[in-house]
């Protein structure tokens, strides 16, 4: 029998101790965003702090549907995100597709071109894509905030490298001598292999999509047409904060978000550690 030594046990224990420390730290922003939803707002400057939820998370959310129309809020995120992660997950495959297997002029000229723009704040393009959208009369519609997200360079660069790694070239030029088109390799032979890059991406994508607030802020202005995450900050008022209410919103606002982690997370973490063990 193989006897364990004291010290790797001890490193075992350390090692479990810190996973489990980190674990607590990342669930405790959640947890307390809970206990003030569910207490009145003055728990929030309470010292000792509450750490025990209370019984009013109900009454709170109540209250938000009393002043924003949350449930449209939350269909419209959905909307904008589902639609936004299926156009990046398709357009930004097949640009990563292109870039990747097949070779035509300026191609790495492109992609360079490409990357630099990664490092382009946002921001700055803020102006003009208002400019654009305004003359083409995408105020207060959902496309104002579909459309112009739907491709983007992360996206293209990230399904570029992973199709690079895996999807090798003899499986192509094996399509191609069975009579494939361009498009049918990239339909029938990539897509199907690059299902773990797609679940990494499509969860990126959602997510960003979800907790967008700027840009919607921007070109949104009638309420029915709010995301979640202007109807949260419609919750402020002007001369008192119910922070109580906000974060009852929030932890609403906060679940789909989680749910869609939760049931994408075994592909989400393949999709990172591709290729990282041989």
């Amino acid at each position: 029998m193989t006897r364990v030594s004291p010290s790797f046990n001890l490193g075992r224990i350390a090692f479990y101790s810190f996973l489990i420390l980190v674990t607590a730290l990342s669930v405790f922003p959640f947890y307390w965003m809970y206990i003030i939803g569910s207490n009145v707002t003055a728990a929030i400057n309470q010292f000792p702090p509450a750490m025990i939820p209370g019984g009013r998370f109900i009454e709170n959310l109540i209250k938000v549907y009393e002043n924003v129309n949350f449930n449209k809020a939350l269909m419209n995120s959905f909307f904008v995100s589902a639609t936004l992660t299926a156009g990046v997950l398709f357009f930004c495959s097949l640009a990563g597709f292109a870039f990747a297997k097949l070779n035509f002029t300026g191609r790495n000229m492109l992609f360079a071109f490409l990357v630099g723009s990664m490092m382009v704040p946002a921001q700055l393009g803020l102006i003009p894509s208002y400019m654009i959208i305004s003359k083409l009369g995408w105020l207060d519609d959902l496309k104002a905030v579909i459309i112009p997200g739907i491709a983007n360079a992360f996206g293209i660069f990230w399904m570029r490298q992973y199709i690079s790694s895996s999807v090798p070239n003899e499986l192509l030029e094996a399509g191609r001598i069975d009579g494939c088109s361009t498009f049918r390799l990239f339909w029938s032979i990539v897509v199907p292999a690059i299902r773990p890059g797609f679940a990494t991406l499509g969860i990126i994508t959602f997510m960003g999509s979800w907790n967008d607030f700027l840009w919607p802020l921007v070109v949104l202005k009638d309420r029915s047409v709010h995301t979640v995450q202007i109807a949260l900050k419609n919750l402020n008022g002007a001369y008192y904060q119910d922070f109580s209410m906000i974060l009852a919103g929030t932890v609403l606002a906060t679940l789909p978000i989680l749910v869609i982690f939760l049931l994408f997370s075994k592909q989400f973490i393949s999709g990172l550690t591709e290729g990282a063990v041989k």
